[in-house]
């Protein structure tokens, strides 16, 4: 699983050339996209809720989520005009980060909203990880897929795959990952839900 990831040959991207490239691709008649979020610490600077709980207001930043709705909502339409099924599987490690515990909020509303979102305990893949991590990889359809390259915590653009195979190859890892994964419902009710306001350091 991810035998070949990352060996493949691949184009660096920067940030606003990835998002361009993204959404060009994403428009392009693909008939889904696959997220794999592996990371458990990540920064979003410019996201009110985020800036409200990193500065600790973690009341705030619960309430300022939902800021992010209307964009939300209008990109599942966009999904739904174009015939694209979006996925994601968010890995997470015990104990929870602070970060991954607000993450997940924020993924809840998104759940909510109709996302196809799915939650892999990181205990459960630690025979597939002895040499690395999974991939944080986006996947589109046949075309493309992401490697996404972060500075600091910062998403700071993206190495860009073509080729078919590794596509494929990294497809079929997402897939057997997937099913492996927890409801998001009831993974946020047991898992999240009962936890104290995070510490913020």
């Amino acid at each position: 699983m991810f035998d070949s990831f990352p060996h493949g040959v691949s184009e660096r991207l920067d940030r606003p050339t990835y998002h361009a490239d993204f959404w060009r691709v994403r428009a392009s008649g693909i008939r889904h996209m696959n997220k794999l979020e592996r990371g458990q610490e990540f920064k979003e600077r410019g996201f009110a809720s985020w800036e409200a709980f990193a500065a600790g207001e973690w009341d705030r930043a619960l309430s300022l989520v939902r800021e992010k709705r209307e964009g939300y909502e209008r990109q599942f339409r966009e999904a739904a005009r174009l015939g694209i099924l979006e996925r994601r599987l968010r890995v997470v490690e015990f104990p929870v980060t602070p970060y991954v515990q607000w993450e997940l909020h924020v993924l809840r509303m998104r759940v909510e909203l109709g996302d196809h979102i799915k939650v892999l305990d990181a205990r459960k893949i630690s025979d597939i990880e002895q040499d690395r991590p999974v991939p944080e990889v986006v996947i589109l359809g046949e075309v493309a897929m992401y490697e996404v390259v972060y500075d600091d915590g910062n998403a700071a653009g993206a190495n860009r795959f073509t080729d078919p195979a590794l596509i494929r190859e990294t497809s079929a890892g997402f897939e057997a990952l997937y099913e492996r994964g927890d409801d998001f419902h009831d993974f946020f009710d047991r898992e999240i839900a009962p936890l104290a306001p995070p510490v913020v350091e």
